[in-house]
């Protein structure tokens, strides 16, 4: 007797790759709108050219929802060719925010989900919404991620510490409220070889960006950059204390440009003495 076809996974059961990956576009590039009585839609529009990933997300939706195109002038272009998809099912709708995809302006509000979800491919979803992988202007590879959400960038940066080692710290941007956060050269190699795995959902630019970034060497003439120091207040304390910054990178161990730097800010005031 023939075995059974397994059964098809549940709608956005986000430990399944593809819908963790698509439930973190969606919180990033889509819009829940309200209507009146039962009535709202959840929309993602995007450049045509990326139209593949629309028609993915209509396969993987078990109700009945639409990819379009359109083209129209916005301040960016005299003619914007995109693709729209667009769900209007309440059922879908509820159980999307319930997981986390608010109705209305969301930038700031979306976090991660609390359900249990495959963190790498909600991640990679993340960066192909609001992120960009590829060669910077001197030649160097990276991966950047521009949020406005503390709890997304929260996870980007732990679960990028886990794969590179790298550590980082960002604030808001003062113009825009907005976090940027960018890794380089070996960093940016490991992270977007993790996250863009061969077979994996994702934009098809993206992947290929990934492709090329994971074929990067460090040439023989460029050395990497030296672990950032983490200062702590006891070398704070020798370092202002210090008669010389010969006489405290000697003490420390570390370059005379380091220390004079740290020093520099210390006096004036514009970091703060470690804990």
């Amino acid at each position: 007797m023939a075995e059974s076809e397994p059964d098809a996974p549940r709608f956005m059961d986000l430990t399944v790759p593809e819908y963790a990956y698509m439930f973190a576009f969606l919180q990033a590039d889509g819009h829940l709108y309200a209507g009146t009585g039962q009535k709202g839609r959840l929309a993602v529009e995007i450049n045509a050219c990326d139209i593949e990933l629309l028609h993915e997300f209509r396969r993987l939706t078990p109700y009945y929802s639409s990819v379009t195109e359109r083209t129209r002038t916005t301040n960016f272009a005299r003619t914007h060719h995109s693709a729209v998809w667009s769900l209007c099912s309440l059922e879908a709708r509820t159980l999307l925010n319930n997981l986390g995809l608010p109705y209305g302006r969301k930038s700031r509000d979306i976090a991660p989900p609390r359900v249990r979800y495959s963190t790498r491919d909600y991640l990679r979803g993340i960066v192909d919404a609001d992120g960009s992988v590829g060669y910077t202007g001197q030649g160097f590879p990276f991966i950047s991620l521009t949020t406005a959400s503390a709890a997304i960038v929260s996870s980007f940066i732990s679960y990028a510490r886990e794969i590179t080692g790298s550590e980082r710290t960002v604030r808001r941007n003062q113009r825009d409220g907005i976090f940027n956060i960018i890794y380089v050269t070996e960093a940016a190699h490991a992270l977007s070889a993790h996250l863009y795995y061969p077979g994996c959902l994702a934009l098809r630019r993206k992947q290929a960006a990934a492709d090329g970034v994971a074929m990067w060497v460090r040439p023989a003439s460029s050395r990497p950059r030296p672990p950032r120091i983490k200062w702590t207040n006891d070398m704070d304390r020798i370092l202002l204390s210090a008669p010389t910054i010969a006489h405290a990178a000697a003490e420390l161990g570390y370059s005379w440009s380091a220390c004079q730097t740290r020093r520099w800010k210390l006096r004036r005031g514009t970091a703060p003495l470690s804990v």
